[in-house]
């Protein structure tokens, strides 16, 4: 279920280094009454500390920063508050650092030539708990899982166990994950469970991912 104007607003920490991006993100926000902007930060120590004083839903995070990487700054802001969902928004882009993005922990990962709209609905999304690839690193995931071995990661799950990662992959929360296969939440999230633990994940964007890399080798 999407966010509504009849929910409480999505409170989103920016954080970037660069002030005319800050305003700029602030005043594309400002304007949808789905999300409120609870604060700004512009290097890994304050986005840390603003993190817990303002507690938001979503952190809007670039990984270049003064002081540090956003990848530092996402691992400690999921250590303190694990209900918090970090949305990668970067002019970067590399191998490493989709990878490293990953490993971290972050829901989503953007690149700024993204429109106003979509990246409205890409905060939307990461505060229901969907995953967000920007479609560029989508596409480089799957080149990479072209040229790389053949080795099918996914052959110790389950069929259903497969179909639950291939919904979860197509950015669907558990909720609707459960209303396509017939079944519970609470079983969404056991099968989930056990697709991590198999697979030695810990987020939906990896699992995502790692079902991209698989759809390329066929």
């Amino acid at each position: 279920m999407s966010y509504t104007t009849k929910r409480a607003p999505i409170r989103v920490l920016i954080v970037d280094d660069s002030e005319l991006v800050r305003a700029g993100l602030r005043a594309l926000l400002g304007v949808e009454p789905a999300i409120a902007v609870a604060g700004e930060a512009e290097n890994v120590a304050t986005a840390i500390a603003m993190c817990k004083r303002l507690q938001p839903d979503v952190v809007l995070l670039d990984i270049r920063l003064p002081d540090g990487t956003g990848f530092q700054a996402c691992k400690e802001i999921l250590r303190r508050q694990p209900a918090t969902h970090v949305l990668i928004l970067t002019s970067a882009i590399d191998d490493r650092m989709v990878d490293d993005a990953l490993k971290a922990g972050a829901h989503g990962y953007l690149l700024k030539e993204v429109n106003g709209r979509s990246l409205i609905q890409a905060i939307i999304d990461v505060a229901d708990g969907k995953s967000v690839l920007d479609p560029a690193i989508t596409a480089r995931v799957m080149r990479l899982a072209k040229s790389g071995p053949e080795h099918d990661v996914l052959a110790s799950l389950s069929a259903q166990e497969q179909r639950v990662l291939a919904l979860i992959a197509e950015g669907k929360t558990n909720k609707e994950v459960g209303s396509a296969m017939n079944l519970s939440e609470k079983t969404v999230k056991n099968y989930l469970s056990n697709i991590f633990d198999k697979l030695q994940l810990t987020r939906r964007t990896q699992a995502a991912a790692l079902y991209a890399q698989k759809q390329a080798r066929g």
